[in-house]
């Protein structure tokens, strides 16, 4: 049986400590499904199909990572594309204690998906989406922080 690990998050924008985990997950799954959650209630920088287009770039030499989004709960969307696993990644203890929460309501609600948690790289830890995306924001430069397959001036004007 194939082991298919689902890796959820807005990815607005997709990380280099994204891009670490995905590659690091890779040697524990046979596919890892990159799924960009849609909240129709949460205000993107990036839109849903320029956040896609942006990861399968990062990803499209690997036949084993596939980008996909979806809308409601997560281990709903593990179980339609037969996966078992939902990968994490960790930077910090409040991190931890967060997903520890989501991780234990998810195996109540589908005890047959798996939560699996990969630490950050210490160079990663102070690397996130929101400060990511306020550099973006104030025009700063923050190509140091994204996977270096993405030119974020070929997303301009893509912003929602």
């Amino acid at each position: 049986m194939k082991k298919i690990a689902v890796f959820p998050g807005s990815f607005d924008p997709f990380t280099i400590g994204h891009e670490a985990i995905v590659k690091r997950a890779l040697s524990l799954f046979d596919e890892i499904i990159i799924a960009v959650g849609a909240n129709p209630l949460k205000k993107s920088y990036y839109s849903l199909d320029t956040r896609k287009r942006m990861i399968a770039k990062v990803f499209s030499s690997e036949s084993r990572v596939r980008v996909d989004h979806y809308e409601g709960l997560t281990v709903d969307y593990c179980r339609k594309h037969g996966a078992k696993y939902l990968l994490r990644g960790l930077r910090t203890s409040a991190d931890f204690e967060f997903e520890r929460a989501i991780a234990q309501v998810n195996r109540a609600i589908a005890s047959d998906v798996e939560s699996v948690f990969l630490l950050t790289i210490p160079e990663h830890t102070p690397i996130n989406s929101t400060i990511v995306r306020d550099i973006i924001r104030s025009g700063g430069d923050a190509s140091r922080f994204v996977p270096s397959a993405l030119n974020l001036k070929d997303y301009r004007g893509e912003e929602i």
